[in-house]
């Protein structure tokens, strides 16, 4: 690790945690140049995890492009950061669970519906507009009123 003060290479690990029921570890760190102390977290790679599109593109699956959707579907709602980092951890240890190499986008989109459906209401009708491609006001309209239809 490289000390984000002076550069130097050289560090000590003061503290390992792990953190996120321990799909990450937090490691507090000391540099040996300049005494400067930082924070790092690992995690595990997914590797080669890749994402089958509608028209049957391949993509690399990227946890950043999830967390990305996430948080514009949440936008300027209640919602905390932890929610959705939270739902993103989630979703993620489904899809790994259930594919090694391959995962349909549909398989995604469907698990990103429903972790939203449970927290907010605005934010799951945003990314179903996305996802399901809305073309007119009566898609949000069908779509508001199944949400009203849910026990």
């Amino acid at each position: 690790m490289r000390c984000p003060k002076c550069g130097c290479q050289d560090d000590k690990v003061i503290d390992s945690r792990a953190s996120r029921e321990g799909a990450t570890i937090r490691r507090r760190r000391e540099c040996v140049a300049c005494g400067f102390r930082f924070t790092t977290y690992e995690e595990i790679e997914q590797a080669g995890l890749m994402v089958i599109k509608h028209d049957k593109r391949r993509e690399e699956f990227s946890k950043e492009k999830l967390l990305s959707g996430l948080k514009k579907a949440c936008q300027k709602r209640p919602i905390s950061p932890k929610v959705i980092e939270d739902l993103v951890e989630k979703i993620v240890n489904e899809i790994t669970d259930k594919y090694e190499r391959e995962v349909p986008s549909e398989v995604i989109g469907k698990l990103v519906m429903a972790g939203l459906r449970t927290i907010d209401d605005v934010a799951y009708v945003r990314f179903a507009s996305v996802y399901r491609r809305f073309q007119e006001a009566t898609d949000f309209v069908q779509e508001v009123k199944k949400l009203e239809a849910r026990p």
